[in-house]
Protein backbone atom coordinates (compact mmCIF):
# COMPACT_ATOMS: atom_id res chain seq x y z
CA UNK A 1 0.00 0.00 0.00
CA UNK A 2 1.14 3.51 -0.80
CA UNK A 3 0.16 6.80 0.84
CA UNK A 4 1.16 10.43 0.44
CA UNK A 5 0.47 13.59 2.42
CA UNK A 6 1.67 17.09 1.59
CA UNK A 7 2.07 18.97 4.86
CA UNK A 8 0.41 22.39 4.52
CA UNK A 9 3.29 24.83 4.27
CA UNK A 10 5.71 21.94 4.66
CA UNK A 11 7.08 18.89 2.89
CA UNK A 12 5.80 15.74 1.21
CA UNK A 13 5.51 12.61 3.35
CA UNK A 14 5.41 9.26 1.50
CA UNK A 15 4.82 5.83 3.01
CA UNK A 16 4.82 2.31 1.60
CA UNK A 17 3.68 -0.69 3.61
CA UNK A 18 2.10 -4.12 3.61
CA UNK A 19 -0.51 -5.59 5.92
CA UNK A 20 0.13 -9.09 7.24
CA UNK A 21 -2.26 -10.81 9.63
CA UNK A 22 -3.84 -7.51 10.59
CA UNK A 23 -0.55 -5.72 11.31
CA UNK A 24 1.61 -3.22 9.41
CA UNK A 25 4.68 -4.80 7.84
CA UNK A 26 7.58 -3.74 5.61
CA UNK A 27 6.93 -0.10 6.46
CA UNK A 28 9.10 2.49 4.71
CA UNK A 29 8.99 6.26 5.22
CA UNK A 30 10.28 8.65 2.55
CA UNK A 31 9.85 12.26 1.46
CA UNK A 32 11.55 15.60 0.84
CA UNK A 33 11.59 16.52 4.53
CA UNK A 34 14.64 17.02 6.77
CA UNK A 35 15.40 14.69 9.67
CA UNK A 36 18.27 14.59 12.14
CA UNK A 37 19.85 12.32 13.16
CA UNK A 38 19.72 10.00 10.14
CA UNK A 39 19.13 7.04 12.43
CA UNK A 40 15.75 8.48 13.43
CA UNK A 41 14.37 7.24 10.11
CA UNK A 42 15.12 3.65 11.15
CA UNK A 43 13.55 4.32 14.55
CA UNK A 44 10.31 5.47 12.90
CA UNK A 45 10.22 2.51 10.51
CA UNK A 46 10.84 0.02 13.31
CA UNK A 47 8.15 1.56 15.51
CA UNK A 48 5.42 1.49 12.88
CA UNK A 49 6.17 -2.08 11.82
CA UNK A 50 3.99 -4.43 13.82
CA UNK A 51 1.36 -1.87 14.77
CA UNK A 52 -2.25 -3.03 14.29
CA UNK A 53 -3.80 -2.15 10.95
CA UNK A 54 -6.67 -0.59 12.89
CA UNK A 55 -4.43 1.93 14.72
CA UNK A 56 -5.80 5.45 14.50
CA UNK A 57 -3.76 8.54 13.62
CA UNK A 58 -3.39 9.65 17.24
CA UNK A 59 -1.94 6.34 18.45
CA UNK A 60 0.45 6.11 15.49
CA UNK A 61 1.69 9.67 16.04
CA UNK A 62 2.17 9.01 19.77
CA UNK A 63 4.19 5.85 19.09
CA UNK A 64 6.42 7.69 16.60
CA UNK A 65 6.99 10.58 19.01
CA UNK A 66 8.06 8.19 21.77
CA UNK A 67 10.45 6.36 19.45
CA UNK A 68 12.38 9.46 18.41
CA UNK A 69 15.78 9.94 20.07
CA UNK A 70 16.30 12.91 22.35
CA UNK A 71 17.01 16.04 20.38
CA UNK A 72 15.64 14.71 17.10
CA UNK A 73 14.90 17.46 14.57
CA UNK A 74 11.92 17.05 12.22
CA UNK A 75 11.76 19.87 9.67
CA UNK A 76 8.84 20.17 7.27
CA UNK A 77 6.91 17.27 8.79
CA UNK A 78 5.83 15.78 12.11
CA UNK A 79 4.77 12.47 13.67
CA UNK A 80 1.18 13.52 13.01
CA UNK A 81 1.84 13.96 9.27
CA UNK A 82 3.41 10.49 9.07
CA UNK A 83 0.33 9.08 10.79
CA UNK A 84 -1.94 10.80 8.26
CA UNK A 85 0.04 9.34 5.35
CA UNK A 86 -0.23 5.88 6.94
CA UNK A 87 -3.99 6.16 7.40
CA UNK A 88 -4.35 7.40 3.82
CA UNK A 89 -2.44 4.36 2.55
CA UNK A 90 -4.51 1.96 4.63
CA UNK A 91 -7.77 3.52 3.45
CA UNK A 92 -6.54 3.51 -0.16
CA UNK A 93 -6.95 7.25 -0.51
CA UNK A 94 -6.59 8.75 -3.96
CA UNK A 95 -4.32 11.68 -4.84
CA UNK A 96 -4.97 14.91 -6.73
CA UNK A 97 -3.25 13.66 -9.88
CA UNK A 98 -5.42 10.53 -10.06
CA UNK A 99 -8.22 12.63 -11.57
CA UNK A 100 -8.99 14.53 -14.76
CA UNK A 101 -9.88 17.88 -13.17
CA UNK A 102 -12.45 20.15 -14.82
CA UNK A 103 -12.70 23.94 -14.64
CA UNK A 104 -15.98 25.84 -14.75
CA UNK A 105 -15.72 29.63 -14.95
CA UNK A 106 -18.80 31.00 -16.63
CA UNK A 107 -21.06 34.03 -16.70
CA UNK A 108 -22.42 35.89 -13.69
CA UNK A 109 -25.27 34.13 -11.86
CA UNK A 110 -27.57 35.10 -8.96
CA UNK A 111 -26.26 34.06 -5.50
CA UNK A 112 -29.11 31.57 -4.93
CA UNK A 113 -28.26 29.81 -8.18
CA UNK A 114 -24.62 29.55 -7.15
CA UNK A 115 -25.67 27.87 -3.90
CA UNK A 116 -27.96 25.47 -5.74
CA UNK A 117 -25.18 24.61 -8.19
CA UNK A 118 -22.90 23.78 -5.29
CA UNK A 119 -25.37 21.15 -4.11
CA UNK A 120 -26.11 19.80 -7.59
CA UNK A 121 -22.50 19.55 -8.77
CA UNK A 122 -21.42 17.87 -5.52
CA UNK A 123 -24.22 15.33 -5.98
CA UNK A 124 -23.17 14.75 -9.59
CA UNK A 125 -19.58 14.02 -8.53
CA UNK A 126 -20.78 11.64 -5.83
CA UNK A 127 -22.95 9.75 -8.32
CA UNK A 128 -20.12 9.51 -10.84
CA UNK A 129 -21.81 11.61 -13.51
CA UNK A 130 -19.21 14.38 -13.21
CA UNK A 131 -15.49 14.27 -12.53
CA UNK A 132 -13.82 16.34 -9.81
CA UNK A 133 -14.31 20.00 -10.62
CA UNK A 134 -13.04 23.46 -9.69
CA UNK A 135 -15.66 26.19 -10.21
CA UNK A 136 -14.99 29.94 -10.03
CA UNK A 137 -18.03 32.04 -9.11
CA UNK A 138 -19.09 35.22 -10.91
CA UNK A 139 -22.04 37.40 -9.85
CA UNK A 140 -23.20 40.99 -10.32
CA UNK A 141 -25.31 41.73 -7.24
CA UNK A 142 -24.46 42.07 -3.53
CA UNK A 143 -25.40 39.36 -1.05
CA UNK A 144 -24.81 38.00 2.40
CA UNK A 145 -24.44 34.21 2.46
CA UNK A 146 -24.93 32.72 5.92
CA UNK A 147 -23.89 29.26 7.08
CA UNK A 148 -26.31 26.37 7.31
CA UNK A 149 -26.56 26.55 11.10
CA UNK A 150 -26.40 30.28 11.71
CA UNK A 151 -29.27 32.29 13.16
CA UNK A 152 -30.61 34.70 10.57
CA UNK A 153 -31.57 37.46 13.00
CA UNK A 154 -28.40 37.11 15.07
CA UNK A 155 -26.11 37.22 12.03
CA UNK A 156 -27.66 39.86 9.80
CA UNK A 157 -29.00 43.36 10.35
CA UNK A 158 -31.92 42.82 7.99
CA UNK A 159 -32.95 46.47 7.98
CA UNK A 160 -29.52 47.57 6.80
CA UNK A 161 -29.36 44.71 4.28
CA UNK A 162 -32.66 45.89 2.80
CA UNK A 163 -31.54 49.54 2.85
CA UNK A 164 -28.48 48.73 0.77
CA UNK A 165 -30.25 46.25 -1.52
CA UNK A 166 -28.26 43.29 -0.25
CA UNK A 167 -29.87 39.87 -0.69
CA UNK A 168 -29.56 37.38 2.18
CA UNK A 169 -29.26 33.67 1.38
CA UNK A 170 -28.32 30.46 3.21
CA UNK A 171 -25.87 27.81 1.95
CA UNK A 172 -25.72 24.07 2.71
CA UNK A 173 -22.32 24.17 4.44
CA UNK A 174 -21.59 25.34 7.96
CA UNK A 175 -19.30 28.16 9.00
CA UNK A 176 -19.74 31.89 9.13
CA UNK A 177 -21.35 34.60 7.03
CA UNK A 178 -19.87 35.81 3.74
CA UNK A 179 -20.29 39.46 2.71
CA UNK A 180 -20.25 39.42 -1.10
CA UNK A 181 -20.09 42.41 -3.42
CA UNK A 182 -19.86 42.28 -7.21
CA UNK A 183 -16.19 42.47 -8.14
CA UNK A 184 -15.13 42.57 -4.51
CA UNK A 185 -14.81 38.87 -3.69
CA UNK A 186 -13.06 35.82 -5.17
CA UNK A 187 -15.05 32.65 -4.51
CA UNK A 188 -14.43 29.13 -5.75
CA UNK A 189 -15.85 25.66 -5.08
CA UNK A 190 -14.22 22.24 -5.25
CA UNK A 191 -16.39 19.17 -5.85
CA UNK A 192 -14.35 16.10 -4.97
CA UNK A 193 -14.82 12.37 -4.30
CA UNK A 194 -14.52 11.32 -0.68
CA UNK A 195 -11.53 9.13 -1.62
CA UNK A 196 -9.39 12.26 -2.04
CA UNK A 197 -9.67 13.09 1.68
CA UNK A 198 -9.62 9.53 3.02
CA UNK A 199 -7.43 9.21 6.11
CA UNK A 200 -7.72 12.91 6.92
CA UNK A 201 -9.64 14.30 9.84
CA UNK A 202 -12.33 16.83 8.99
CA UNK A 203 -10.02 19.59 10.24
CA UNK A 204 -6.98 18.34 8.29
CA UNK A 205 -9.00 18.16 5.07
CA UNK A 206 -9.47 21.94 5.11
CA UNK A 207 -5.74 22.61 4.97
CA UNK A 208 -5.27 19.80 2.43
CA UNK A 209 -7.86 21.21 0.01
CA UNK A 210 -6.63 24.80 0.45
CA UNK A 211 -2.91 24.10 -0.04
CA UNK A 212 -2.96 24.88 -3.77
CA UNK A 213 -4.62 28.25 -3.11
CA UNK A 214 -2.02 29.21 -0.50
CA UNK A 215 0.67 28.24 -3.02
CA UNK A 216 -0.94 30.50 -5.63
CA UNK A 217 -1.12 33.45 -3.23
CA UNK A 218 2.53 32.99 -2.25
CA UNK A 219 3.48 33.11 -5.92
CA UNK A 220 1.94 36.61 -5.96
CA UNK A 221 4.25 37.72 -3.17
CA UNK A 222 1.69 37.35 -0.36
CA UNK A 223 2.95 35.77 2.86
CA UNK A 224 -0.17 33.60 2.96
CA UNK A 225 -0.74 30.70 5.32
CA UNK A 226 -3.50 28.40 6.49
CA UNK A 227 -4.91 29.06 9.96
CA UNK A 228 -7.06 26.34 11.56
CA UNK A 229 -9.88 25.67 11.34
CA UNK A 230 -10.81 27.30 8.07
CA UNK A 231 -9.01 30.59 7.40
CA UNK A 232 -6.47 31.73 4.83
CA UNK A 233 -4.53 34.60 6.34
CA UNK A 234 -1.42 36.77 6.15
CA UNK A 235 0.49 38.98 8.60
CA UNK A 236 -1.59 41.90 7.27
CA UNK A 237 -4.92 40.26 8.15
CA UNK A 238 -7.41 37.59 7.19
CA UNK A 239 -7.77 36.96 3.45
CA UNK A 240 -10.61 34.44 3.34
CA UNK A 241 -12.44 31.52 4.86
CA UNK A 242 -13.52 28.03 3.81
CA UNK A 243 -16.54 25.84 4.48
CA UNK A 244 -17.37 22.21 3.71
CA UNK A 245 -20.32 19.88 3.27
CA UNK A 246 -20.06 16.10 2.96
CA UNK A 247 -22.92 14.33 1.25
CA UNK A 248 -24.25 10.86 1.91
CA UNK A 249 -22.99 9.63 -1.47
CA UNK A 250 -19.42 10.33 -0.35
CA UNK A 251 -18.76 13.53 -2.27
CA UNK A 252 -17.27 16.62 -0.61
CA UNK A 253 -18.08 20.27 -1.28
CA UNK A 254 -15.27 22.62 -0.27
CA UNK A 255 -15.73 26.30 -1.05
CA UNK A 256 -13.72 29.40 -0.19
CA UNK A 257 -14.41 33.13 -0.29
CA UNK A 258 -11.52 35.61 -0.30
CA UNK A 259 -11.79 39.37 0.03
CA UNK A 260 -10.56 41.31 -2.99
CA UNK A 261 -11.86 44.87 -2.47
CA UNK A 262 -14.80 45.05 -0.07
CA UNK A 263 -16.59 47.93 1.59
CA UNK A 264 -15.55 46.87 5.07
CA UNK A 265 -17.49 49.57 6.93
CA UNK A 266 -20.69 48.46 5.20
CA UNK A 267 -19.89 44.85 6.06
CA UNK A 268 -19.95 45.77 9.75
CA UNK A 269 -23.26 47.58 9.27
CA UNK A 270 -24.86 44.48 7.77
CA UNK A 271 -23.25 41.64 9.77
CA UNK A 272 -24.14 41.64 13.46
CA UNK A 273 -21.75 38.90 14.54
CA UNK A 274 -18.94 40.79 12.87
CA UNK A 275 -19.39 43.53 15.44
CA UNK A 276 -19.28 41.09 18.36
CA UNK A 277 -16.17 39.37 17.04
CA UNK A 278 -14.40 42.68 16.72
CA UNK A 279 -15.34 43.56 20.29
CA UNK A 280 -14.22 40.16 21.57
CA UNK A 281 -10.84 40.59 19.90
CA UNK A 282 -10.41 44.10 21.25
CA UNK A 283 -10.44 45.49 17.71
CA UNK A 284 -12.31 48.67 16.84
CA UNK A 285 -13.67 47.58 13.49
CA UNK A 286 -13.69 44.77 10.96
CA UNK A 287 -11.52 46.71 8.56
CA UNK A 288 -8.66 46.19 11.01
CA UNK A 289 -9.09 42.41 10.73
CA UNK A 290 -9.60 41.78 7.01
CA UNK A 291 -6.98 42.77 4.43
CA UNK A 292 -8.26 42.47 0.85
CA UNK A 293 -6.09 41.10 -1.94
CA UNK A 294 -6.25 44.31 -3.94
CA UNK A 295 -4.27 46.20 -1.32
CA UNK A 296 -1.82 43.33 -0.86
CA UNK A 297 -1.08 42.79 -4.57
CA UNK A 298 -2.18 45.85 -6.56
CA UNK A 299 -3.43 43.36 -9.17
CA UNK A 300 -6.83 43.15 -10.80
CA UNK A 301 -9.29 40.52 -9.63
CA UNK A 302 -9.03 38.78 -13.01
CA UNK A 303 -5.23 38.62 -12.77
CA UNK A 304 -5.40 36.97 -9.36
CA UNK A 305 -7.96 34.44 -10.56
CA UNK A 306 -5.79 33.70 -13.59
CA UNK A 307 -2.78 33.02 -11.36
CA UNK A 308 -4.82 30.73 -9.14
CA UNK A 309 -6.16 28.74 -12.10
CA UNK A 310 -2.66 28.49 -13.59
CA UNK A 311 -1.31 27.24 -10.25
CA UNK A 312 -3.98 24.56 -9.98
CA UNK A 313 -3.39 23.51 -13.59
CA UNK A 314 0.35 23.30 -13.06
CA UNK A 315 -0.03 21.13 -9.96
CA UNK A 316 -2.85 18.79 -10.93
CA UNK A 317 -3.97 19.47 -14.51
CA UNK A 318 -7.18 21.28 -15.48
CA UNK A 319 -9.46 21.11 -18.52
CA UNK A 320 -12.10 23.79 -19.34
CA UNK A 321 -15.68 22.58 -18.92
CA UNK A 322 -19.23 23.91 -18.65
CA UNK A 323 -22.33 23.32 -16.57
CA UNK A 324 -24.53 20.89 -18.49
CA UNK A 325 -28.15 21.78 -19.34
CA UNK A 326 -29.30 18.99 -17.01
CA UNK A 327 -27.18 20.31 -14.12
CA UNK A 328 -28.51 23.83 -14.66
CA UNK A 329 -32.11 22.60 -14.77
CA UNK A 330 -31.63 20.74 -11.49
CA UNK A 331 -30.10 23.84 -9.89
CA UNK A 332 -32.92 26.10 -11.05
CA UNK A 333 -35.44 23.67 -9.62
CA UNK A 334 -33.55 23.66 -6.31
CA UNK A 335 -33.70 27.46 -6.20
CA UNK A 336 -37.49 27.32 -6.50
CA UNK A 337 -37.99 24.45 -4.09
CA UNK A 338 -35.30 25.28 -1.52
CA UNK A 339 -32.90 28.21 -1.72
CA UNK A 340 -35.49 30.90 -2.52
CA UNK A 341 -37.94 29.79 0.21
CA UNK A 342 -38.44 31.33 3.63
CA UNK A 343 -38.48 27.83 5.07
CA UNK A 344 -34.82 27.39 4.08
CA UNK A 345 -33.64 30.92 4.81
CA UNK A 346 -35.31 30.94 8.25
CA UNK A 347 -34.58 27.32 9.18
CA UNK A 348 -32.62 28.84 12.08
CA UNK A 349 -34.56 32.07 12.76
Amino acid sequence: MHGEYKVPGGKLVVVDLDVEQGRIANFRLAGDFFLEPDSALDDINATVNGMPESSDSASIATAISRALPDGAQLLGFSPESVAIAIRRSLSKASSWTDYDWKLIHGEALPPRLHLALDQVLTEEVGEGRRGPTLRIWEWNEPAVVIGSFQSLKNEVDLANAEKYGIDVVRRISGGGAMFMEAGGIITWSLYVPGDLVQGLTFADSYAFLDEWAVTALKSLGIDASYQPLNDITSPSGKIGGAAQKRLGNGAVLHHVTMSYDMDRDRMVEVLRIGREKMSDKGTKSANKRVDPLKTQTGLSRDAIIERMVDTFRGLYGLTPDEITPDEMAKAEQLVTEKFATDAWLKRVP
